[in-house]
């Protein structure tokens, strides 16, 4: 959950990062990748809190490695996720609404929480290759079944922070920026194409924190910024 954070760029870059060495690795390394890590050291990622390419964090995977973390409630790993959970664009449920001041990001250190038994570059988890899928349904599928989920930029508008269930098509409200998430699937309901994605508001937002989006049509550019790599 990135809170009130834009750190979206790096925790849809460390989810998918988390279930591809997952698979790589056919299920014995199950380690949960730092958003934290990636967030606040990766200089070359640019802004922090302030939003960055995806593309950068996935080539830091590979240049410096990540080390391991997990969400702020959890507190395991080496460097946990450092804020607090809160609501996106929905009113208070389980979490308090998020601030409306972005969080300073995060000072970088080497080393991990107190407490936690392995060093901070013995725990490093490196990436082998970082790549963009090509921009086409197809390769986008075939990238997703042999390797992993991926992660994906694409164009948020007022309606998509309003989105609660169904598959989201952008009809009404103005350009607010960009976002990135994890997308891990895709299907069809009623004829109608579409992708499934994990957003980073919480599960109270949207369809227990996922939502579909439509397949086939570039909706939003979501099928133009899609980045990926291999674990080593």
């Amino acid at each position: 959950f990135q809170s009130s954070c834009g750190s979206c760029w790096a925790v849809g870059a460390v989810e998918a990062m988390t279930d591809r060495i997952c698979i790589a690795s056919k299920g014995n390394q199950k380690v949960t990748i730092s958003a934290d890590d990636l967030l606040s050291c990766c200089d070359e990622c640019g802004f922090g809190c302030d939003g960055r390419d995806p593309y950068a964090a996935w080539s830091y995977w590979v240049s410096n490695g990540i080390v391991t973390g997990s969400n702020y409630t959890s507190k395991s790993g080496c460097k946990p996720y450092p804020y607090p959970p809160c609501e996106h664009h929905i009113p208070e449920h389980h979490y308090k609404k998020c601030p409306k001041d972005i969080y300073p990001t995060n000072t970088c250190e080497y080393k991990c929480q107190d407490g936690y038994s392995i060093s901070y570059n013995s725990d490093k988890h490196y990436g082998a290759s970082v790549y963009a899928v090509a921009q086409d349904v197809a390769s986008i599928q075939k990238e997703i079944m042999t390797n992993g989920p991926v992660e994906v930029a694409f164009d948020v508008y007022e309606d998509f922070e309003h989105y609660s269930s169904g598959i989201y098509k952008h009809t009404t409200g103005d350009y607010l920026g960009g976002h990135a998430v994890k997308m891990l699937g895709w299907g069809t309901e009623n004829g109608t194409d579409y992708w499934i994605c994990a957003n980073s508001w919480n599960s109270d937002w949207g369809e227990n924190g996922f939502f579909r989006i439509l397949r086939g049509v570039d909706e939003c550019e979501i099928e133009s910024g899609v980045v990926a790599g291999e674990p080593k």
